[in-house]
């Protein structure tokens, strides 16, 4: 995957490499050449200011040069007389030959010279240095040269990645408030800090798609609670005029059939209700947490759901575990009308799939995750393979036994995840489902 910052990084530091490279290479040169000239006005120098009296060689005569040594052996001085006799040379060593006057290069016993003649009233002047002399003082001095070049490149690469993170820095920001935002949200964008010219069309554009998906989104939540609501009223006033007519004796039908007519509309008034739940619960992307007592919605569910539990036999009961005492609240931050969906639609799907004689518990929990709470059965659970399934919108397993819409369990996950809740559910060991709810 193509990366911005690597791009800018690596064009970046490879052009100030290959800058820096030129650049030293060019400076070296230079030096090289400055240092070949000051050694050049060296020669010259010696040669003009040697003094008129010197008549003798005044060096030992079993001495060898040491052209490495830069104290005793950077210049020979020779001295020929107007008769051509060599009256004076600074060390005993086979004497190069004369030059003619000016500056010459020369190669002689595998050394490389550079040489300066001058002729004089009285004498000729003719000094010598090796060139392994020249190049070495040449390159001390030309790298002398480039050390601030050496520092100012890394100090350089340093600055170019604070820059380019610096400048990069408002995407990172833009991308980080993108990761962040909950699914629910569609406000527009907010970055910290004014928005760099350059990515403000990126985010005129994100904010634009965010403005439209959220008319979208509202106008399809609009339309499922208004289809959801619109329904729900003829269904309700369908059952009251069938219960009606059954008892005034207008309705002609067996008992059996007007059961499942009945039963027919129930489920269907039920999925209208499950409806208008999950369409109001799609509309409020944000939940207003409160102080809610657990305890006291927990009481309120179970009462509401009494007398549905008595008509199938089952035993519904409300559990406090761990409890702080006899009246123990079990404090939570909660929006109060999605807790009592939440746990009512968990109560109402343990009920309809547990058979009759079974028992259904409300267990409040305080662990270290915090206060939550268990809706545990007696059914026949859930298999394995649709643990994960079971959450899906109108998902119903092939072995589901009871009435029911495929709703509930959604509706309960779309309500924890508006809460920032865990909600989990497992197979009992011993038969049935628990569906826990815990994080408040």
């Amino acid at each position: 995957m193509a990366s911005i910052r690597r791009w800018l990084l690596g064009w970046l530091i490879f052009g100030l490499a290959s800058a820096s490279v030129i650049a030293g290479f060019g400076i070296f040169h230079t030096a090289r050449q400055e240092a070949s000239e000051l050694f050049d006005y060296e020669l010259r120098t010696v040669a003009l200011s040697l003094p008129a009296n010197i008549a003798s060689t005044g060096s030992d005569a079993n001495r060898s040069p040491d052209l490495g040594d830069l104290a005793d052996d950077r210049i020979i001085i020779e001295i020929w007389d107007l008769d051509g006799k060599l009256v004076y040379h600074s060390h005993q060593t086979a004497v190069p030959e004369r030059q003619p006057a000016g500056f010459h290069s020369i190669e002689r016993a595998e050394y490389h010279w550079r040489m300066f003649g001058v002729q004089q009233s009285q004498r000729f002047i003719q000094v010598a240095q090796p060139f392994s002399v020249r190049e070495d003082l040449a390159l001390r001095l030309a790298l002398h040269t480039l050390w601030p070049l050496g520092v100012l490149v890394p100090v350089t690469i340093v600055l170019v990645l604070l820059v380019v993170a610096r400048g990069l820095a408002p995407i990172g920001g833009l991308s980080r408030a993108l990761a962040t935002r909950s699914i629910e949200s569609l406000d527009a964008l907010q970055l910290d800090g004014p928005v760099p010219v350059e990515i403000r069309p990126l985010v005129d554009a994100v904010n634009d798609l965010l403005r439209r998906l959220s008319v979208a989104s509202q106008a399809q939540r609009t339309f499922i609670a208004d289809a959801a609501h619109e329904l729900r009223s003829p269904l309700a006033a369908l059952k009251l005029q069938l219960q009606a007519a059954s008892r005034d004796g207008t309705l002609q039908g067996e008992g059996p059939v007007l059961e499942r007519i009945e039963g027919r509309l129930n489920r269907i008034i039920h999925l209208v209700q499950q409806l208008l739940t999950l369409a109001r619960e799609d509309a409020q992307p944000v939940a207003q947490m409160v102080p809610v007592s657990l305890r006291r919605i927990g009481e309120q569910t179970v009462g509401d759901f009494s007398l549905l539990a008595e008509a199938k036999q089952i035993d519904l009961g409300l559990e406090c575990e761990a409890a702080s005492g006899p009246n123990d609240p079990y404090p939570v931050q909660a929006e109060p009308h999605g807790l009592s969906v939440l746990l009512g639609n968990l109560v109402d799907n343990a009920i309809r799939h547990t058979p009759a004689g079974g028992k259904v518990d409300v267990i409040l929990q305080r662990t270290g995750q915090g206060i939550g709470f268990a809706v545990v059965d007696t059914g026949p659970g859930i298999p394995e393979a649709e643990l994960e399934r079971v959450l899906d919108r109108f998902y119903r397993g092939e072995g589901a036994q009871g009435q029911g819409s495929g709703l509930g369990l959604a509706i309960a996950a779309r309500v924890a995840q508006r809460h920032a809740v865990t909600l989990t559910l497992r197979n009992r060991e011993s038969g049935g489902l628990a569906v826990s709810v815990m994080g408040f």
